[in-house]
């Protein structure tokens, strides 16, 4: 799966999804750490990569937006390192990966994970 890691994602978490076969870009990679969050929308929808983010912002944009993309997978678990987020970011993009293909919003809880199809109609 191609994603694009947001700031607050770890690079080892990067690291180890590269290490699965994922193509992951961190902003970091690319000298992008200001990049406002509508542009790091349109940039992962261009480039066909899912937001990996802690920023609720996404989500929020998604649905005011009515966008059928791109699809955001949002943690937000009780402990952010990355020997927790990995796993449960591992097993949601394997659970979820045809939803995410077609467009999703996937937050990611310490105990489940509550999947939003895009786009969000009122």
């Amino acid at each position: 799966m191609k994603l694009l890691a947001d700031m607050g994602v770890s690079m080892a978490t990067v690291r180890e999804l590269r290490d699965d076969g994922h193509d992951v870009v961190h902003l970091r990679d690319e000298r992008l750490e200001r990049l406002p969050d509508e542009a790091i929308l349109e940039k992962a929808n261009s480039e066909g990569r899912v937001v990996l983010t802690f920023d609720l912002d996404f989500g929020d944009l998604l649905a005011a937006g009515v966008r059928q993309g791109p699809s955001v997978v949002l943690c937000r678990l009780v402990n952010e390192t990355p020997t927790c987020v990995t796993p449960r970011v591992r097993q949601v993009l394997s659970e979820c990966a045809r939803e995410i293909g077609e467009g999703a919003i996937v937050v990611v809880e310490d105990a489940r994970y509550r999947l939003r199809r895009l786009p969000i109609t009122p």
